[in-house]
């Protein structure tokens, strides 16, 4: 799934083509993309407007058009956006056409699985809701602290990789940078997300910083299916330090690298640089308890 460091990098790659151009057609191809809306009442809002701005929030971009009205579209898992092909690839499900002072251009949504989506704000007070419902803060942006981390963690016995992967706490990461995140932090994935000391919780923001702006800085990470809008691989997985090393040695200390199942997904770490949590010990029974116990089982019935 493309994460923030693939999403930023297909908005650095559009913006300076589209940005002022206008929207001639939107042509959707396949209505599973801005379902439940209909995708004539998603063209007659969007068709004839000026794009002012295309952004991103989390793994979502955002195409701010004239009117203040919204695209908001997700790639999901397998989506890419292309500029300007040559041939139109199979599995191209929406299409859009631009018209700018230099000249136009071909925008495809290519999605062999059908996840990626289209979705409408009509307004900006809209578009803020509907972020504020789903995301949490910007990881490279200012407000980001190991103090965030901390009081958004505090109390949570979920592992610390089911936290960074959920998007409510902390806009788009996914399993790739949680993995790199980790590590960098020196923090096993398994690990109550609510249990880091405060030097953990500064290690780990620093972590995902890191790891992030190095995936950003390589265009990309690129194991199945994202492409930039050139149809280039991205970089990012020939850096990877621990994720899709399993057996490998750990950059570190030299330890093979090992993979297990943390959230649902697939996780790579080195379990020397990153110490396995100790499980809890049950409590004892107290003296009292013990003897009680023995007296009403001593007792004729």
């Amino acid at each position: 799934m493309p994460e923030l460091p693939e999403v930023e990098t297909i908005r650095g790659q559009l913006a300076p083509h589209l940005e002022g151009a206008r929207l001639s057609t939107l042509e959707i191809l396949d209505p599973r993309w801005c379902r439940p809306l209909e995708p004539a009442v998603l063209t007659a809002a969007l068709a004839g407007r000026r794009l002012h701005t295309l952004s991103r929030r989390g793994k979502y971009l955002v195409w701010a058009l004239s009117g203040d009205v919204h695209l908001i579209t997700h790639l999901r898992m397998t989506g890419t956006l292309l500029l300007d092909p040559p041939t139109k690839p199979p599995h191209t499900r929406v299409r859009l056409t631009l018209q700018g002072p230099h000249g136009g251009h071909t925008v495809l949504f290519v999605d062999p699985r059908r996840f990626g989506t289209g979705e409408l704000a009509r307004s900006r007070a809209d578009l803020d809701a509907f972020m504020a419902r789903r995301l949490g803060p910007e990881p490279l942006g200012p407000e980001f602290s190991a103090e965030l981390l901390r009081a958004s963690a505090r109390g949570r016995r979920a592992p610390i990789k089911a936290f960074l992967l959920d998007q409510r706490r902390i806009a788009g990461v996914g399993n790739i940078y949680a993995d790199e995140a980790l590590f960098r932090a020196g923090v096993h994935p398994l690990r109550p997300a609510g249990r880091l000391t405060a030097r953990q919780y500064e290690l780990l923001r620093a972590g995902i910083v890191d790891a992030l702006s190095a995936g950003v800085a390589a265009r990309g990470a690129t194991i199945d299916d994202f492409r930039h809008v050139d149809g280039v691989a991205g970089s990012f997985q020939d850096q990877f330090l621990v994720h899709r090393r399993a057996g490998q040695p750990c950059p570190t200390c030299g330890t093979p690298v090992v993979k297990l199942v943390a959230a649902g997904r697939g996780t790579y770490v080195c379990e020397r640089c990153q110490p396995r949590p100790r499980r809890p010990r049950s409590p004892r029974p107290r003296a009292g308890r013990r003897y009680a116990a023995r007296s009403s089982s001593s007792r004729p019935v």
